[in-house]
């Protein structure tokens, strides 16, 4: 019997994992199965079994390879390296048009299955416990809280912002409404039929949160 390569290893959960995403844009994430996955992988059930013991499995290297594919770190990073050749509020607008910009990329692929873990976090918290668990790497939104949170900090330490609220609040505010907008604009792209409504563009919406947060921050335009 020949012997099996970590690349053949790596080989087969990548075409397992392709599939599980594929399969994550077609359904809800909570109605995909093992057995879509097997017929789409063309693989016998012990073949898939070999690599993976359940679904919530293959979905936690489907998350890990999703944060890998798609993150905002680098594009974060720049921003805030440059931040003291811009304006405060010229800072906010940059990070929060390119949140908008990477939400509307991927609103049809990686924003919508992100959604629908959520939802399944409501149902099923057990399952993404462990989902999570085998998921690497940081998420986007978390490194956004993250970084966020250190610019603020370095600002009002130099006296730059006079927030009108508690930064953790306004923090938490930004979480909340990033989960909003990304809600509001995949329900009306995804699953409605007014996709062409420009009030439910991440864009606009963004634009919106970036004026509300600079006023919190007590940032001067």
């Amino acid at each position: 019997m020949p012997k099996v390569t970590q690349e053949y290893i790596l080989n087969k959960k990548k075409k397992i994992i392709d599939a599980a995403y594929e399969l994550c844009l077609e359904k809800t994430v909570s109605t995909v199965t093992m057995q879509d996955i097997i017929n789409r992988t063309g693989l016998s059930q012990g073949g898939i079994y070999r690599f993976y013991k359940d679904i919530d499995e293959i979905f936690g290297d489907m998350l890990a390879d999703m944060r890998q594919r798609v993150t905002i770190k680098d594009e974060l990073d720049a921003i805030l390296a440059k931040a003291d050749e811009f304006s405060a509020g010229e800072v906010v607008d940059q990070v929060f048009d390119m949140l908008a910009d990477n939400m509307e990329a991927e609103l049809m692929g990686i924003q919508k299955i992100d959604l629908e873990m959520s939802v399944l976090a409501m149902n099923a918290p057990e399952r993404v416990d462990k989902i999570l668990a085998g998921a690497k790497g940081v998420g986007n939104k978390e490194y956004l809280m993250y970084r966020t949170s250190e610019y603020f900090g370095q600002k009002m330490e130099a006296g730059t912002f006079t927030p009108r609220m508690e930064p953790m609040e306004i923090l938490a505010y930004i979480s909340s409404a990033y989960t909003g907008i990304q809600t509001a604009c995949i329900v009306q792209q995804c699953y409605n039929k007014m996709r062409a409504d420009e009030m439910f563009q991440p864009k606009r919406r963004f634009r919106v949160l970036a004026t509300t947060v600079k006023y919190l921050m007590g940032i001067d335009e």
